[in-house]
């Protein structure tokens, strides 16, 4: 008995054998400070057959105005304001961004992947003026997905057609400073995959505008990538020989006329009353990605490994018994949006992963009947070990909530513990912190050490309190849920 529970403990660890796959929507956007659009259907492929299971979207000049960005500070930004409540009704969270002035980093997972995506941090890097503004700079976000360490870096580099060789110096700099609390993968080359994306700002030189406009019109795109700042240095720098992009076989998507499908028409003054010239068309906005080079071994002969450090051999076992492969389905432009002077750019990809882990750290459920007329109990069975702490809490939230800070209410797990064994612990939830009105909601362990949830628990109702209904308390005026919004249809 002991022996078959072992190997069901070893098949779980190990997960399918055969892998799985995940499908990975990305967007790069410099919105030149305006307000986001009405629709985002088109930019997130909202009606595409394909379920999408991840959504990263980078944002580069976002206004950031003192006024509003004080207001941002303490309240979402307007872009993560429309991202979040399109993609809520469809099952997704945001499970964590990062905001340097204009940059703005979103990650957005599927309801069902969040107990899945751990040790979340994210951090930024500063380069304009001398590293002590940030107009210009790097947001990342590091994760756990599965087991596989990933990194998202969204980047602004320094502007204009001679700074080449300042931009990769900045990609470099970002690269080299960005640290995070992690062993495994306490820099950005340690990750297991890392995502470089966003208005890197390399320019198409030596060819006249003539001759560009000439090959766009023509979709001739492959004649203008040797004059590519950015394959051109990829060609003699090695940290960027590490990066793989797909092919450019989509038009220039900087600069365009406001509105319009019309590249750089307009005449612009110079300080002294001479007209410049207008912007030549380049591929400003990229996204590249990189997989950790695999470890290999000194002679092909030698089982035992020698000449290996044990971070190496742990990367190759983990390389062998957990493997990651990456294919990009579609890497293009959006032309529908003339909000800015950029057009948005778009990279669809395909993860194929052995999981590390098949299930959650933590199993929660709401016992009995919830109400405002009751002290409710919930119940939480530790499934693994993990880095438990006095800041755990379980959050409640409305089925179709849209980030992890939307919780209706919380309680900490340590302080309100009111019975436990070794299978199953007891934590209080007061009536007071639960909504008159009722709806369908689920539970959320939040660990603290790991930054995550990591336990959510299936959808259940909150019935409308029987003693606000007597006393003919007013809906409006009292804490509680919008019935049309929290539905089990977004759920199930």
């Amino acid at each position: 008995m002991e022996e078959n529970e072992e190997q069901s403990q070893l098949i779980l660890k190990k997960g399918n054998p055969e892998g799985d796959s995940f499908r990975l929507h990305m967007v790069t956007w410099n919105v030149a400070t305006a307000d986001p659009p009405d629709d985002l259907t088109s930019l997130l492929h909202l009606n595409s057959p394909k379920s999408t299971d991840l959504y990263v979207i980078g944002l580069q000049e976002v206004y950031s105005g003192p006024l509003r960005f004080v207001v941002d500070t303490v309240l979402d930004d307007p872009w993560s304001r429309l991202f979040m409540s399109t993609l809520a009704p469809r099952k997704y969270i945001k499970v964590s961004s990062i905001r340097l002035q204009g940059l703005l980093l979103l990650f957005f997972s599927k309801i069902e992947h969040v107990p899945f995506i751990r040790d979340i941090q994210a951090t930024y890097t500063r380069t304009g003026l001398f590293g002590y503004w940030g107009n210009k700079g790097g947001v990342s976000i590091h994760l756990s997905f599965y087991g596989h360490m990933l990194c998202f870096l969204n980047c602004h580099l320094a502007a204009h057609m001679k700074y080449a060789s300042e931009r990769v110096d900045e990609f470099e700099y970002i690269m080299d400073t960005q640290t995070f609390d992690c062993k495994k993968a306490p820099r950005i080359v340690d990750h297991r995959l890392v995502f470089w994306f966003g208005d890197l700002n390399f320019r198409i030189q030596d060819h006249g505008m003539h001759f560009v406009r000439t090959c766009i019109n023509n979709q001739s795109y492959h004649l203008l990538w040797r004059n590519d700042q950015l394959l051109m240095m990829r060609k003699k720098e090695q940290m960027l020989q590490e990066f793989e992009e797909g092919p450019l076989d989509f038009q220039p998507t900087y600069k365009f006329d406001l509105n319009s499908d019309t590249y750089d028409s307009r005449l612009y003054r110079t300080w002294f009353g001479f007209f410049g010239k207008k912007r030549k068309p380049a591929w400003t906005d990229r996204i590249l990605w990189r997989l950790r080079p695999k470890v290999s071994l000194p002679d092909e002969q030698d089982e035992n490994k020698c000449g290996l450090d044990t971070k190496m051999i742990k990367q190759l076992e983990e390389d062998e018994e957990y493997p990651l492969k990456i294919r990009q389905d579609l890497y293009t432009s959006n032309m529908e949006y003339g909000i800015s002077d950029h057009k948005p750019v778009i990279g669809v990809f395909t993860l194929e992963l052995r999981k590390m882990c098949e299930t959650p750290l933590v199993r929660l459920q709401a016992e009995g009947d919830w109400s405002a007329d009751i002290d409710a109990m919930v119940l939480y069975s530790p499934l693994q070990p993990f880095p438990s702490s006095t800041w755990d809490w379980i959050g409640l939230y409305k089925v179709g909530f849209s980030s992890v800070s939307e919780y209706i209410t919380y309680t900490w797990v340590k302080d309100d513990e009111v019975a436990f064994n070794e299978e199953v612990i007891q934590v209080y939830v007061s009536k007071e912190e639960i909504p008159v009105r009722g709806g369908q909601c689920v539970l959320c362990y939040y660990c603290h050490t790991l930054r995550c949830i990591i336990g959510i628990s299936e959808p259940f109702k909150v019935h409308e309190s029987k003693v606000a209904i007597e006393e003919g308390l007013v809906p409006d005026k009292i804490n509680g849920l919008d019935k049309t919004v929290a539905s089990e249809d977004l759920w199930n």
